[in-house]
């Protein structure tokens, strides 16, 4: 049989037993793959970064004292998200690509393994935070606020466990395509918790703690509906059985190759946040972290229409990469890189023009009043980025897709460690530009991050792409 390159063919396995909607999707069409698992992932991303700006929004009403220190607590949960995000985005590729390869046993014990290794993790991470917390944050400078970070952080501390699992069973949902489902798990919390806010905050007096509170309990009922789904209901492709298990390396390397990987990536962002606050503490005071902690919850909000395409181009390109339909990973990299410079570009014009508005609600007490000004413009500098965001995301996510965890990790802390944080501190202390000059220098690094990325997965897709395959696939 002559053979024929991947630029020739988009090769398509034979179907799967008991295919739900989610899998023919996947191991379909790419660009309606991706149009299918973007858009709920959008949504629920959306939410979920929403509810973490209500939550700075009602807490800027207590005075940037108590702002402040949930932004010093902020890149401790973060690190408990990336931990989480990470075995999701480890766990969910292995099982796609089993899912394209054909594989339903390696599909599921590929979710077994991921929920084991769960527990292990969340472990690991909350025990030390837990007990250390009143040291952490006053080595970090967290000063007057570090009794009031101290008591948010150990309430959702105390809540690692359930964190996780809403994470997992949500990366286990996206890996089989079923978008929707996780969007309604997410969308929920983050609902619920904007409700409760208020509630747990000012009507209960519960102050700080209360958007602690409010955040484990709307965590609690995503993770519960998520349970049902998946191990009550049992109507998902993946199915679990936990009676016979044991460590199976081959999976365990699966996972983790990109998982761990991604994890770290994750975490490097967390060390970049923590390193951002000291210098931008050493320039601006802790009003200048106060300004920083309401300005890059905005700027996060902003990549989440990327963050939930790069879900969907995970799912699809590590499927296609199972079954060894390399066109499509091509496809679906160019394809959603499209859509997510449109939107980016679309939301860097809009926080520009409306920067002002959005600062008013962070400052509606007498004690942030004040921070309006920095706000805007932080928010009209950072902006400048947005669209730059889709090339490194999403070009990352592809190699997350094709299991080069290794590759995605470089380029984020490339981004992160190796460029945002000597460029913030240039900018700002060596050349005494101040915030202004840290802020530039989160720009010019995520720009100069995401071409990079860019051109090295176009690089390695064209050689995936030269690869020979037979006519039949």
């Amino acid at each position: 049989m002559k053979n024929k390159t991947q630029e020739e063919t988009i090769d398509s396995p034979e179907p799967l037993k008991n295919q739900t909607e989610g899998v023919k999707a996947l191991l379909g069409d790419p660009k309606k793959a991706l149009i299918k698992l973007s858009w709920p992932m959008i949504i629920s991303m959306t939410v979920q970064t929403l509810y973490s700006l209500v939550d700075a929004i009602w807490v800027s009403g207590l005075g940037s004292d108590s702002l402040a220190a949930v932004g010093f607590v902020f890149p401790l949960l973060f690190m408990g998200t990336a931990i989480a995000t990470g075995l999701g985005i480890g766990g969910g590729s292995a099982i796609s690509r089993k899912i394209g390869a054909k594989d339903k046993t390696g599909v599921d014990n590929a979710a077994v393994h991921t929920i084991i290794i769960m527990f292990l993790l969340a472990a690991l991470y909350t025990i030390p935070l837990f007990v250390f917390s009143d040291d952490i944050f006053r080595a970090i400078g967290a000063g007057r606020t570090t009794a009031t970070a101290a008591l948010y952080a150990r309430i959702m501390f105390s809540a690692t466990i359930i964190s996780f699992f809403a994470f997992i069973a949500n990366a286990i949902l996206r890996s089989e395509g079923d978008a929707k489902r996780a969007m309604l798990a997410m969308v929920l919390g983050g609902i619920l918790n904007a409700v409760l806010d208020p509630i747990f905050i000012y009507v209960l007096g519960l102050g700080v703690p209360g958007a602690a509170w409010a955040s484990v309990v709307s965590m609690s009922v995503s993770a519960l509906l998520l349970f049902y789904w998946l191990f009550l209901k049992r109507d998902t492709y993946v199915a679990f059985s936990f009676r016979d298990f044991h460590f199976d390396r081959s999976i365990m390397k699966d996972i983790l190759v990109v998982g761990l990987p991604a994890s770290v990536m994750q975490l490097s962002m967390s060390i970049m946040m923590f390193m951002m606050n000291i210098i931008i503490e050493n320039v601006g005071g802790i009003e200048g972290v106060a300004v920083f902690s309401a300005g890059w919850r905005v700027a996060t909000m902003a990549s989440m229409p990327l963050l939930g395409m790069a879900t969907a181009v995970v799912s699809v390109t590590g499927a296609a990469y199972g079954a060894k339909a390399y066109k499509k990973i091509d496809i679906a990299h160019l394809y959603a890189l499209k859509i997510g410079i449109i939107i980016e570009t679309s939301i860097g014009v809009a926080t520009f023009i409306f920067a002002p508005v959005i600062a008013a609600a962070f400052t509606q007490s007498a004690d942030t009043v004040r921070l309006g000004d920095d706000i805007t413009t932080f928010l009209r500098i950072i902006c400048v980025f947005y669209p730059a965001t889709a090339f490194g995301m999403l070009s990352s996510a592809v190699f997350q897709g094709v299991g080069k965890g290794i590759n995605s990790l470089i380029t984020t802390v490339l981004r992160t460690i190796v460029l945002i944080v000597p460029l913030a501190w240039m900018f700002a202390v060596l050349f005494g530009w101040g915030l202004i000059g840290a802020w530039w220098g989160l720009v010019i690094a995520n720009i100069i991050g995401g071409a990079i990325t860019f051109i090295w997965i176009k690089i390695y897709v064209d050689k995936l792409l030269k690869r020979p395959v037979s006519a039949t696939g």
